[in-house]
């Protein structure tokens, strides 16, 4: 069974609670895949920066902290991963899952509290939601590119947790590179 890195809810809270201050990370796949930068991370689509909308959903994107900096439309908040949101602070959404079964997409909304917006994700391993155990944030095998080679794109979807394809669920935070 795919192993899932999780700390408990308490455990999370209280790392956030040690720092005095929320810390806006990108959040990212660990492995590289076939991306030609810094691997893939969770992103606004169709946009880029501060001319995205949170309508648009979320797809796996190269990652663009090696700009030295995060871009507003792959900013996280590490302060809501202890209510078990994956909150992006400067379009004022949370994830939220539109289904739970395999290809269901994943999209951003006002964060509302709902279960469909809960998610299990400590900062590194798996994010599974709360309505659904067995499925993990995954990003499908198939790469498109963007405005040039190096701008690449994978759907992300969620999927049925596995080892057979880890590579395309673990998940890790940084502030940048």
């Amino acid at each position: 069974m795919f192993k899932k890195i999780a700390l408990s809810m308490t455990t999370c809270a209280l790392f956030v609670a040690g720092n005095s201050q929320a810390e806006h990370v990108e959040i990212y796949l660990t492995d590289m895949l076939d991306s030609t930068q810094s691997g893939y991370c969770f992103d606004i689509a169709r946009a880029q920066g501060d001319k995205a909308n949170p309508e648009d959903g979320l797809q796996g994107h190269t990652c663009y902290s090696p700009k030295g900096e995060l871009m507003v439309d792959q900013i996280f908040d590490t302060e809501k991963f202890a209510e078990g949101l994956l909150y992006m602070p400067e379009f004022d959404v949370c994830m939220q899952v539109n289904a739970t079964k395999p290809g269901s997409a994943l999209s951003l909304a006002a964060c509302d509290g709902s279960d469909s917006q809960t998610f299990e994700f400590s900062g590194e391993g798996a994010i599974v939601p709360a309505t659904a155990s067995d499925m993990c944030v995954t990003l499908s095998e198939e790469t498109t590119t963007g405005k040039s080679k190096v701008n690449q794109r994978k759907v992300m979807s969620l999927e049925t947790c596995s080892d057979d394809i880890s590579a395309y669920q673990t998940w890790a935070v940084r502030s940048s590179l």
